[in-house]
C-alpha cells in the first residue's frame, strides 16, 4: 500500500480534490437549485432527484467540456507550434524524443506497439482520441443538462417547452460554454508564456531556475 501511494501520489491527490470539490458543488448546487424553484413555486428536491436535474447535469458538463477541450487542443497543437523559451513548447532545434517512431524492440514496449498495424496507430493518438471522445461526451450532456434546466424554468413560469432543435442556437447555451472555453483557453496561455520568464524549483512544469530565458522546453 506504501508503494502504491508513493507511485501514484500525484494523480490520487488530484483525484481526492475532485471528489472532495464536487461533493461540495452539490452541496451548494443543491441549496441554490431549492432556492430558484421556491422562488418560482416550485417544490424542493431530493439529492437523488438533484442529480438527475438539468441544474446538476448543465453545470457539471460544462466545465468538463472546457476542461477536455482545452487538454485536447494543447496535445494536438503542440505537435506542431512552438513558443520560444516556454517549457511547454518542443525544441527548435534537433529531434524531440515524442517525434520518435515506435520501436516494438524496445524493452518494456506496450502491447500495441508489439502488436503493429492499425492497433499502433490507433494508440499512437490514443491521447487525443480519449480526450476528443470525453469533450464529445460532455458538450452533449452540458447541452442535455441545460435544456432540461431551461425546460423546467419555463414549466413553473407557464411558458413553451424548447425543442433540442431550437435550444441548439439558444444563447443562453452558447455563452455557458464559451464563457468557460475562454477562461481554459487563457489558462494555457498563461502556462505557456509564463514559463518562459518565470521560475518553480522541483516542478516538471518548469525550466531549471537557472536556465536562459530563450531555452525551450525542460
Amino acid at each position: 500500500m506504501k508503494d502504491f501511494l508513493k507511485n501514484n501520489s500525484l494523480s490520487l491527490t488530484f483525484l481526492f480534490l475532485f471528489i472532495a470539490t464536487l461533493a461540495a458543488q452539490v452541496y451548494f448546487g443543491l441549496q441554490e437549485y431549492t432556492k430558484e424553484l421556491l422562488e418560482d413555486g416550485g417544490a424542493t428536491v431530493s439529492l437523488l432527484q438533484y442529480f438527475t436535474s438539468g441544474h446538476f447535469v448543465e453545470s457539471t458538463f460544462e466545465n468538463w467540456e472546457s476542461e477536455f477541450l482545452q487538454m485536447a487542443l494543447f496535445v494536438v497543437l503542440t505537435i506542431f507550434l512552438k513558443q520560444k523559451g516556454s517549457s511547454e513548447s518542443k525544441k527548435f532545434d534537433g529531434t524531440d524524443e515524442v517525434d520518435q517512431q515506435p520501436d516494438p524492440n524496445k524493452k518494456g514496449a506496450p502491447w500495441p506497439v508489439k502488436k503493429g498495424g492499425v492497433i499502433v496507430i490507433l494508440y499512437k493518438h490514443s491521447l487525443t482520441i480519449a480526450l476528443l471522445l470525453l469533450f464529445l461526451i460532455s458538450f452533449i450532456l452540458h447541452f442535455y443538462g441545460s435544456l432540461a434546466d431551461e425546460n423546467t424554468q419555463n414549466q413553473l413560469k407557464g411558458k413553451v417547452i424548447t425543442t433540442a432543435a431550437k435550444y441548439i442556437t439558444n444563447s443562453r447555451f452558447w455563452f455557458e460554454s464559451f464563457q468557460n472555453w475562454q477562461s481554459e483557453f487563457l489558462s494555457v496561455f498563461a502556462i505557456v508564456a509564463l514559463s518562459i520568464y518565470l521560475r518553480q524549483q522541483g516542478s516538471p512544469q518548469s525550466k531549471p531556475v537557472n536556465a536562459p530565458h530563450d531555452e525551450t522546453g525542460e
